[in-house]
This record gives structure tokens, C-alpha cells and sequence, in this order.
């Protein structure tokens, strides 16, 4: 996602510094180029070497130093920049930035720089809530600056409240918003994830091994592309995405009813949950003790939701996917044109090294014009990424206005 990206992070003096050594592998996990600057006071905790070491570039500190092909230091680091980020940012350095100084080589990298700066602060909490700080923080984004607000735990100075440093994977989530397209903005759209659970008792019930962890990436990178997402979930342990609106839900009923209810104010409609098909047509009130009524259970058949969105659907974009172990394109394109679908995804379940809980997929994409796309096996992420890609053109093509006849 951060592939061939030109990433400046600068850090500042403050004891989660450490902690940008771990921010910097994410970085360069994603194909970023990373360049790091320091402040004096943050070499005092961390060397340059860690970071040059995880970065595989030189780390840059003094700004009297710096030459570069006969070029200012600091102005060919603002310029190659695609995008900054300070972490941690200390008050000292939101507060130089909002006053305009620049004083040393960050502070003048910030003031050179036109990409977009993305703060992640990190201080104690008095300083976090001093008022002088909330100014400049508001003065800073009313400029366009970006923050990454501070969590809530355990402080260095032995007192719990606001003020340590976001989590890894919040800072890059802010990061990678920022640098991605904005081509769904003003779209709402949505997605369901997940499994249901369809229950025989209170403690017995029919369900799949699905996670949530595709429709979740779904979601997740809709959001960063500028759309208004909900996101309908059947039971999982994964962490919500960042400006989602998430529903829980358990059975079938009640991923029906919670898609129902959104359905009217969706322009693209991206059903990924695995919805049982099936559910017992009675649920005992209390758990069924061995033998007695598990000899036979009978079945009714659920609410097919997307079939029922397909007959409806009007002009919005309804995306489908089809789990298969056989005949996968064959049965895929049979879905797709009985649900009245804009495209399907389709996946081998059965194989081990992708699918159901796993981070990686492997699928094909096929449109409503008979067309299909084979992927590789990649990052749930990555494969999002490459379904809103097709969604975006399909979208792009309905909304083309035709050439004029000569």
C-alpha cells in the first residue's frame, strides 16, 4: 500500500521514540522508502543506527551537515517528501510548527515541506491537556495538518490518562488514509462481514469458520478512500475500523433486517458475510441434554439476502463473493447472473493457504459483462484494495458522459 512512497518520519524527544523503530518496519513491510530525521533530544533515546538499520537509509540530525547533490538538506528532504510524519510528536514540536520557527533541521523540514504532515502525539497528560497545546493543535488542523490522537493508558511518569503514543497500526492507518485516493468520497456504501451463527439452544449452533477479516479489509479501505461505511458484522474478534459505523449481529435474521434498514441510503453494497443457509426451525429455551432431541433436528432455509438486494437494487452497485471448493467460475457466474449482481469474487475455501481465517486470498473477480480478473495470493488488504479498484472503474464508466456523435 506504501509501494515506491517517499516517507519522511521525523521523531522528537520523548520516551515512546523507542517505539519508531517498530513504526519504521511497518513502513518498509509496506514497500515504503523511509527517511528519518531526529532531534538532538531524540537521540537520547534511540540511535540513528537502529533506525538507519531498519530503514536502509542514512538517518538525518544536523541541518548544517546535510548536502545532498549540492542541494539544501532540508529542502530536498521537504521535497521528496510524499508524505511526513512526526512520531512522537512532542508539545515542544507541534508548538514550533504552529509559531512558524524553525530552528532545527525538523522543524525546518515541516516548514519547507508541501506534502501533507500527519502528527502522532505523545506526552504527559497535564501537557496534552494544557490549553496552549489544544490551541496550537487547532491551529495546526485548521490548516490542514493531520493528527493521530494519543491513547489512554499507562504514562511514563507513573500516571494513567490520555497522552502515550497511538498504537502502531492506528498511525499507520491515518497514514495510509492520507495517501490514498479519494474516489469514493461522497459514496456511502455497504459492507457485511463475518459469519452467523444460527442457534438449536442456548449453547449449540450451526455457523462457518469465517473470521470477518476480508469485509473488514473491505470496509476499512472504503473508509480510507473517502466513503461513509457501515458495516454489518456477524460475531468476530476483530478490531473495528477507524470512522466506521459497525452493527453486531448473530443470525441471519439479524444481519437481514440490520442490511435492510441501511439498504435505502447505499449507492454500492459489498456483501462479504458468510450467511448460513440453513437455521433449526425450533430453538429450544434451554440446552438439550444428550439424547434427548439431537437425534433429529430440522432445518429451514434462511432469508437469502442478497438474492433479495439483487431484485431491488435499481441503480446502486452490488457486489457479491461465492466461497466454492469446485467448479469455482462455473458456479460464480451462475450466482452472478441469478442475483442480478455488478460483479462477484469468488474463492477456493478449500484450500489451506487462503480463504476462511487466513490473512492471505487468493481470487478471481468477474463483471456483469462477462469479464473476469485472475488475482494472486496476497494480503487480505491488498486484495480490497484490487476489488474497490474494479468497483471505482465500474462506477467511473456508469457515470462517463458518451462522446457525441460526429
Amino acid at each position: 500500500m506504501l509501494r515506491d512512497k517517499q516517507i519522511v518520519l521525523g521523531i522528537t524527544g520523548c520516551i515512546a521514540a523507542y517505539k519508531a523503530a517498530e513504526l519504521v518496519r511497518q513502513m518498509v513491510k509496506q514497500e515504503g522508502r523511509v527517511f528519518t530525521v531526529m532531534t538532538a533530544a531524540a537521540q537520547q533515546f534511540i540511535s540513528p543506527l537502529t533506525l538507519q538499520t531498519l530503514s536502509g537509509n542514512p538517518v538525518a540530525t544536523d541541518l548544517f551537515v546535510l548536502h545532498e547533490e549540492s542541494r539544501i538538506g532540508h529542502i530536498s528532504l521537504a521535497q521528496r517528501a510524499d508524505v511526513l510524519v512526526v512520531a512522537p510528536a512532542t508539545a515542544n514540536c507541534i508548538g514550533k510548527v504552529a509559531a512558524g520557527i524553525a530552528d532545527d533541521l525538523l522543524s525546518t523540514v515541516l516548514l519547507a515541506t508541501r506534502a501533507p504532515v500527519l502528527f502522532a502525539p505523545a506526552m504527559n497528560s497535564d501537557m496534552w491537556a494544557s490549553p496552549v497545546l489544544q490551541r496550537n493543535i487547532a491551529t495546526l488542523k485548521e490548516l490542514g495538518y493531520h493528527f493521530v490522537e494519543p491513547g489512554w493508558g499507562d504514562l511514563a511518569c507513573g500516571e494513567q490518562g490520555p497522552g502515550r503514543l497511538a498504537d502502531i497500526d492506528d498511525i499507520m492507518d491515518a497514514l495510509i488514509t492520507i495517501l490514498s485516493p479519494k474516489d469514493f468520497e461522497g459514496i456511502t456504501a455497504l459492507v457485511t462481514a463475518g459469519p452467523t451463527r444460527e442457534h438449536m439452544d442456548p449453547v449449540r449452533f450451526v455457523s462457518n469458520p469465517s473470521t470477518g477479516k476480508m469485509g473488514f479489509a473491505l470496509a476499512r479501505c472504503l473508509k480510507r478512500r473517502g466513503a461513509r461505511v457501515t458495516l454489518v458484522s456477524g460475531p468476530s474478534e476483530l478490531k473495528p475500523p477507524a470512522g466506521v459505523e459497525v452493527i453486531r449481529v448473530r443470525s441471519a435474521q439479524e444481519m437481514a433486517a440490520a442490511v435492510e434498514r441501511h439498504f435505502e441510503r447505499a449507492q454500492l453494497i459489498i456483501k462479504s458475510a458468510a450467511v448460513a443457509d440453513y437455521r433449526p426451525k425450533i430453538v429450544a429455551a434451554q440446552k438439550l441434554k444428550k439424547g434427548d432431541g439431537l437425534k433429529t433436528v430440522e432445518f429451514e432455509k434462511t432469508t437469502d439476502i442478497l438474492a433479495e438486494l439483487g431484485s431491488r437494487k435499481g441503480d446502486k452497485i452490488l457486489v457479491g463473493f461465492a466461497a466454492e471448493t469446485t467448479d469455482l467460475l462455473e458456479n460464480a457466474r451462475e450466482k452472478l447472473r441469478r442475483k442480478n449482481l455488478d460483479m462477484i469474487v469468488v474463492n477456493d475455501v478449500g484450500r489451506r493457504d487462503s480463504g476462511f481465517g487466513s490473512d492471505i486470498n487468493k481470487v478471481t473477480i468477474i463483471m456483469s459483462d462477462g469479464t473476469s480478473t485472475d488475482l494472486p495470493a496476497m494480503q487480505k488488504d491488498d486484495v480490497a484494495t484490487a476489488i474497490l479498484d474494479h468497483v471505482a472503474r465500474l462506477m467511473h464508466k456508469r457515470t462517463a458522459i458518451p462522446d457525441e456523435p460526429a
